[in-house]
């Protein structure tokens, strides 16, 4: 093993984070990540006969609860190590958060972005001030760019799911949600995350596994890339075919992070799939119900109750809507009719 800061990760990025380690995430993104909202539509109850919880973490800073999980990870980066700043790889989301927090540090970042991205995560991400290297995702591999860099650099990785710091932060939006539900008055049933390589999805159920124990967590996933559902189903890690495709552009990961899936193997109740008609009809529902803008990876969650991929009648159920980055263009063209 180098010494190098890019291949040595620091112990809290190695080892599975604990419900301790959310906490702790909570108390430093206190004020600086937003306290988004849990809404209830009457509407969508109706629909569905149950009671349905939104978290809006469309409103969050950057667009998608990606912001929560880089702040933690790169705030907790050595003195030392700063100067040389942070690398990523991500199709958008993640990138903007990482740009975001490491502008707030003052850090230099460089994303390795893929070059077919939704030009607004193009753009949001040069404008707080990152370094946009673009690749080919279905030609080139975005984790061997990143590491050739971070060892040119000396900069520190952070790695978009598999890592302590990031799953920490992100289950900063599940103990919002515990904590909101119950000052709702609400006893969840369930709760349904959206989910790429499975960083939220962790972080929430370590959140509601000691928050909210009765809450069985579901990861839901685009139909071509279930690959976390059908990872749980067999109990070990698999991939997705090659040559997949989505319109869910935040959502399509290979497989499941070996953290990550190890967190979810032990706490999620399953995983659901949905297709992008599905995810497309959810969108333009959230448009024209529920007054939100969400995008294509952010209303997989939604779908699945509107496409009864999970029994919600009678029940208490909260859907995570993880973000709300789309372009203009598509999602106009989305909404106009309600399909992919």
């Amino acid at each position: 093993m180098t010494s190098s800061p890019a291949s040595m990760p620091d112990d809290f990025t190695a080892a599975p984070p604990t419900f301790a380690d959310v906490a702790a995430a909570a108390a430093r993104l206190h004020g600086l990540a937003v306290r988004t909202p849990l809404l209830e539509s009457p509407a969508l109850n109706e629909r569905v006969g149950g009671r349905v919880l939104l978290k809006a973490e469309t409103l969050q800073r950057t667009g998608s609860f990606k912001f929560r999980g880089a702040y933690n990870r790169i705030v907790q980066i050595p003195d030392a190590a700063r100067p040389a700043g942070v690398v990523t790889y991500s199709s958008g989301n993640h990138a903007q958060g990482v740009a975001a927090a490491a502008a707030i540090l003052g850090l230099p970042a460089a994303i390795v972005m893929p070059a077919d991205a939704p030009a607004i995560k193009l753009a949001n991400t040069r404008a707080y001030g990152a370094e946009v290297i673009p690749y080919d995702r279905n030609a080139e591999s975005r984790e061997a760019l990143a590491e050739e860099i971070a060892e040119r650099r000396g900069a520190t990785i952070v790695r978009p799911y598999d890592d302590a710091g990031i799953i920490a932060g992100q289950g900063t939006c599940g103990l919002e949600i515990a904590e909101q539900a119950a000052a709702q008055g609400a006893k969840l049933d369930a709760l349904l995350v959206c989910c790429g390589g499975g960083g939220l999805t962790a972080g929430c159920a370590l959140a509601m596994a000691e928050r909210s124990p009765g809450t069985a967590v579901y990861a839901v996933e685009p139909a071509a890339f279930d690959d976390t559902r059908r990872s749980l189903e067999q109990g070990e890690r698999v991939s997705n075919a090659v040559g997949a495709r989505s319109f869910c552009d935040a959502l399509l990961t290979p497989e499941p992070g070996a953290m990550t899936f190890a967190l979810n193997r032990r706490l999620v109740a399953g995983g659901l799939a949905v297709s992008d008609a599905e995810v497309a009809e959810a969108m333009a529902f959230a448009f024209r119900t529920l007054k939100l803008v969400v995008e294509p990876g952010g209303a997989v969650a939604l779908a699945a109750v509107l496409a009864n991929r999970l029994e919600v009648r009678g029940k208490t159920t909260a859907v995570l809507l993880s973000g709300g980055n789309v372009d203009p263009q598509t999602y106009a063209e989305i909404i106009a009719d309600g399909t992919a």
